[in-house]
């Protein structure tokens, strides 16, 4: 019995990094150094949001998370909130995204006051032009955030799925490093 539960479970590991493997339509990552790709989503209000109308001349953090109102992500959103008056005291825009739609971004920005941009990738599209993989087996969408200049260019991304606070900790550091 114990050699069937075992081959099982080893037959269940082995599709999920196959169905992770499959499933990544992420392209390779953006590093420091790369301009930001032009892209259009919809914000928690429904509006659409254009990132090209922001790079030329405004800094930005850009996060992506997994899902709203869950645990960590709301632990980050909350962090990003605490310390939004730091950001935009250095005149640096900040924006989250995830696959939720409009409707839960507006239930999660007005739970939480959230002062920030929301935008909605419901299919994933700009998840995949910055190259952010999802992880725990593809399971789960990651959690990265980038710190951009005015030109557009990313001066620092942190990824760690785990450490959801602290984003917004090394995004301040990174930004008083570099934008002083």
């Amino acid at each position: 019995m114990i050699k069937k539960a075992a081959f099982f479970v080893l037959i269940l590991v082995l599709i999920l990094i196959l169905f992770s493997v499959f499933k990544s339509s992420a392209q390779t990552p953006l590093k420091v150094g790369d301009k930001i790709p032009s892209f259009e989503l919809q914000d928690q209000s429904g509006n659409n949001f254009e990132i090209d109308q922001y790079t030329g001349n405004t800094a930005m953090v850009i996060y992506f998370y997994p899902k709203d109102d869950t645990p960590g992500c709301t632990k980050e959103a909350c962090s990003f909130r605490d310390a939004y008056e730091a950001f935009t005291d250095k005149n640096i825009k900040v924006i989250g995204i995830s696959s939720d739609d409009v409707e839960s971004h507006k239930n999660f920005a007005a739970k939480y006051n959230l002062p920030f941009t929301l935008l909605a990738d419901t299919k994933s599209e700009v998840r995949g032009l910055f190259g952010v993989k999802d992880n725990a087996f593809g399971l789960i969408p990651g959690r990265v955030t980038y710190v951009i200049d005015k030109k557009g260019e990313i001066i620092f991304m942190y990824d760690s799925q785990l450490k959801a606070a602290k984003h917004i900790e090394e995004s301040l550091k990174a930004i008083d490093g570099s934008m002083d």
